[in-house]
């Protein structure tokens, strides 16, 4: 299938690039770049010279020219709304990793991003890419909203036991980090070098706009503080939750490996999983523990931020949407050490 990648000069849709590489049937035709149009894959990204030695970045609207099957789109949130209708018209599958139609409610962009939809029609078309909570919805899906890291790894955590009605669905506490990659390519004070190394800050508190997704997944309420760590990529999220009624660390670990037993992307550990774990594999790491002196479950989770968390994500969505095996192209092993 012929595709192109839109916003390919960023982390995620660099990595788009690599691994759509290795998948035997994504033949990436165009890859677009608005501040690096007219160069080379290999100048831009010299990791990647070896699989794309002459293929030049194009600017974004040379996508309406393009003889493409999907487009694989990764770019700033609310620049998607203004290409994604015109995208479906010609008949393009998309694939969008932004934010653009994760969330159904219009109104919810308003509140968490600050912006009116300019393409709420569509919201209704968008299947939310989280496989393992909504591979049915995805058979044949022509429009798909790629989720985010944060929700990705939160919801594949708490949301086999939110579903069950073992915790409570209000009152959870999810604290996360991630690596200085989800923050994307534009640099700022926050993410200069001298204030980064061996420093940890919390950000968005309050009224982070990963919030109301995972809300809207879960079905709950959540108080989310995510802290950037000064590692490349990675994501590590701890979770509480009120128990309902009686449960054990056993029970909540059978619960997570009768959810997680036919995705083969998700990997039920009995140790807290570390960040590192599933750095550069399409994997999600999960685990639990049960105090019962307090009454609260634990939940866990890592995911690479850039594939399970990103790309990855996208490329299995894309898999399994046009009836192939989800784990095509995606790597099941992480880089060690």
């Amino acid at each position: 299938m012929r595709i192109a990648v839109l916003g390919a000069t960023g982390y995620a849709g660099l990595e788009v690039l690599r691994l759509g590489a290795s998948h035997p049937d994504l033949q990436v035709v165009l890859a677009t770049g608005e501040s690096n149009a007219g160069k080379t894959v290999a100048e831009h990204a010299p990791a990647l010279a070896g699989l794309y030695p002459g293929l030049v970045f194009a600017p974004t609207a040379s996508v309406f020219d393009a003889d493409i099957d999907a487009a694989f789109v990764a770019l700033p949130h609310g620049t998607s709304q203004s290409l994604v209708p015109a995208l479906r018209a010609r008949g393009v599958m998309v694939i969008d990793l932004g934010a653009d139609f994760r969330l159904k409610e219009a109104g919810d962009y308003d509140e968490w991003y600050g912006a009116p939809h300019t393409a709420p029609a569509l919201l209704a078309d968008a299947v939310y890419g989280l496989v393992e909570r909504h591979r049915s919805e995805l058979a044949g899906a022509q429009l798909i909203a790629v989720p985010g890291c944060y929700p990705t790894a939160t919801s594949l955590a708490l949301g086999p036991f939110l579903d069950r009605g073992l915790v409570e669905p209000s009152g959870i506490v999810v604290n996360a980090l991630s690596g200085v990659s989800g923050a994307g390519r534009t640099t700022n004070d926050r993410l200069h070098f001298p204030r980064l190394a061996a420093n940890a800050e919390a950000y968005g508190l309050l009224h982070h706009r990963h919030t109301v997704e995972i809300q809207r997944e879960i079905n709950a309420e959540i108080l989310f503080t995510p802290h950037l760590v000064p590692v490349a990529r990675g994501m590590l999220v701890t979770a509480y939750a009120r128990i309902v009624d009686q449960l054990s660390t056993n029970e909540a670990l059978r619960v997570l490996r009768a959810t997680y037993e036919n995705d083969p992307f998700v990997v039920v550990v009995d140790e807290p999983p570390t960040m590192k774990d599933p750095v550069g594999s399409n994997l999600c790491f999960v685990s639990a523990r049960v105090d019962p002196r307090t009454g609260w479950l634990i939940a866990m989770s890592s995911l690479d931020n850039l594939i399970k968390g990103a790309a990855g994500q996208a490329i299995q969505a894309w898999n399994v949407s046009t009836g192939r095996d989800e784990t095509l192209g995606l790597p099941l092993s992480g880089v060690t050490p």
